[in-house]
């Protein structure tokens, strides 16, 4: 046996077989070459130990698994993949933007080729009060018919269900109207393909929603066997435990999903400990619990995430600040003295994009709290470096936590061109927390459990094949707080629905597809 792992005869037929590949054109069959990984390290996204073997492509699919003759490899294309990684493509399920206005190429460069929109409460491409294109049905169908360059799938948003329904934001306890009307809504878009309810608790509208409103939703959410997903009430360390509680109140009997884990202000892996026992208490009792998280310590929102209730949509700011100035000036300084100062936030929109928010305001010569009372909750969004590393890295490492991004393309926010990069980089390779194939599993099979995906995030004959070819040692996210836009390295070739889709450092394709619950 050779040292690679073929045997004499193996190799033999390899050499033949690529005298052939390379004198016979590519077959195509329904516009898409088939493909032959050769030789590489498959990890396949069930956390099963990686083998060397070869992988063999037709159209869409992945059609074997195994060493491979000459005459099985005739005609196609030939990928050596010299003992690199082919791993399914990464599931990304929290991310944002629009695939009809936006190009996904800073998440094809990481290895990303599903995105899960329609986060925080809000539908995606629904960005008016009145759902905007007819509805999420309509959003969806234009989708399907537009040429997209990354696998797209979605969730139906609640503060868009609201509004659609015809609720005012500031409504607490809505009519029995309009909670049916909300949950007819709801139920024709988990028909059109929705794969279950985001909710948006710290945003407006959903921080109006009480949990009867959320509770209503939850069923129907279950009857179409989809998820609760949740950015939840509240993430700080002293109610996150009730949030969670909330979550699995409102969604039950759907099962519920936590949007990016965290714990603010806390610190240490003894509160990360405390925290993941009691996630897997509720799984114990029962409850299919998940969560996803993104491996940096900064948040990326709004600052309207720093003003009272009172001192938000659709109150009368101008008002709030004729008789309650001073009031909001105090909250804004304890507010920001608890996130860890001025210096901990670092605006990415507006005016002052690329200053901190201590910068911002000495550039402008007024006190901080001041200038956060100018802009305005609308007036900029930023990274909030609010979270502990040894806390949050050991929320990563769970086994039901999976990662997301939380990005948008042109997001000014390293997460959303660099997290699975550094995933592998510094998790796998650098600090060898994790096996490669654990890993992987948490980015592929984990997030297409969740979602029910599948023909996805596992390679397998049959599965759909989105793909990636890599060397772990090669891969490294340069993006950073300075330049969040660099796209990452080492994925050498990203493929989606068979298709090559990134190749040699740029995308070659739109190949991807609207993914439907259920279809």
């Amino acid at each position: 046996m050779n040292s690679n792992g073929w045997s004499r005869r193996e190799a033999l037929g390899a050499l033949v077989a690529g005298t052939l590949g390379a004198l016979a054109p590519a077959v195509v069959r329904g516009g898409v070459p088939d493909l032959l990984f050769r030789d590489v390290l498959l990890v396949d996204g069930t956390g099963a130990a990686g083998r060397r073997t070869d992988v063999l492509v037709r159209g869409e699919r992945i059609e074997r698994i195994g060493r491979l003759s000459p005459r099985a490899a005739r005609g196609a294309r030939i990928v050596e993949g010299g003992g690199r990684v082919l791993a399914p493509g990464f599931i990304d399920t929290h991310a944002h933007g629009d695939p009809l206005e936006h190009s996904y190429a800073g998440f094809l460069a990481m290895g990303a080729t599903t995105v899960l929109l329609g986060q925080d409460g809000g539908s995606a491409g629904l960005a008016d009060a009145s759902g905007g294109r007819d509805g999420l049905r309509a959003w969806l169908d234009a989708v399907a018919h537009a040429d997209i360059d990354i696998n797209v799938a979605t969730l139906s948003g609640h503060g868009t269900l609201r509004r659609r329904a015809g609720i005012p934001d500031e409504t607490r306890v809505p009519a029995q109207a309009q909670l049916a009307r909300m949950q007819a809504l709801l139920d024709d878009d988990l028909g059109a393909g929705a794969f279950g309810l985001s909710t948006g608790l710290e945003y407006v509208p959903g921080i109006y929603a009480e949990t009867r409103e959320l509770t209503a939703l939850g069923g129907v959410v279950a009857r179409h066997d989809g998820v609760a997903m949740s950015h939840m009430r509240s993430e700080d360390d002293d109610r996150v435990r009730a949030s969670i509680e909330e979550l699995i109140a409102a969604s039950l009997p759907a099962r519920p999903h936590i949007s990016h884990l965290k714990v603010m202000y806390a610190r240490g892996e003894a509160e990360a400990e405390s925290l993941l026992a009691f996630l897997h208490g509720k799984r114990e009792a029962g409850i299919e619990l998940s969560a996803d998280a993104y491996p940096y310590t900064a948040g990326y929102t709004g600052i309207a995430i720093l003003f009272p209730e009172w001192a938000l949509p659709p109150s009368d700011y101008a008002a709030v600040l004729a008789q309650r100035r001073d009031e909001l000036r105090a909250h804004l300084q304890a507010r920001m003295t608890r996130r860890g100062g001025p210096g901990a936030l670092l605006l990415g929109t507006g005016a002052h994009a690329g200053r901190t928010l201590e910068q911002a305001a000495e550039a402008a010569g007024k006190p901080y709290p001041d200038l956060l009372i100018e802009l305005g909750p609308g007036g900029a969004s930023g990274a909030h470096f609010t979270m502990d590393e040894a806390l949050q890295s050991r929320l990563l490492l769970d086994p039901i936590v999976g990662l997301c991004t939380d990005g948008r393309p042109g997001m000014r926010h390293p997460r959303a061109t660099g997290t699975y990069a550094k995933w592998i980089a510094q998790y796998v390779v650098a600090e060898r927390r994790l096996t490669l194939e654990e890993a992987v599993r948490k980015c592929t099979g984990l997030p297409a459990s969740v979602l029910r995906i599948a023909d996805r995030g596992v390679i397998r004959a049959g599965a759909r094949a989105d793909l990636l070819l890599f060397d772990p040692a090669s891969v490294r996210a340069r993006s950073d707080y300075a330049d969040p836009l660099a796209h990452a390295e080492g994925f050498d070739m990203v493929v989606l629905n068979g298709r090559p889709a990134w190749e040699d450092g740029e995308r070659v394709g739109r190949a991807g597809r609207l993914l439907r619950r259920g279809r």
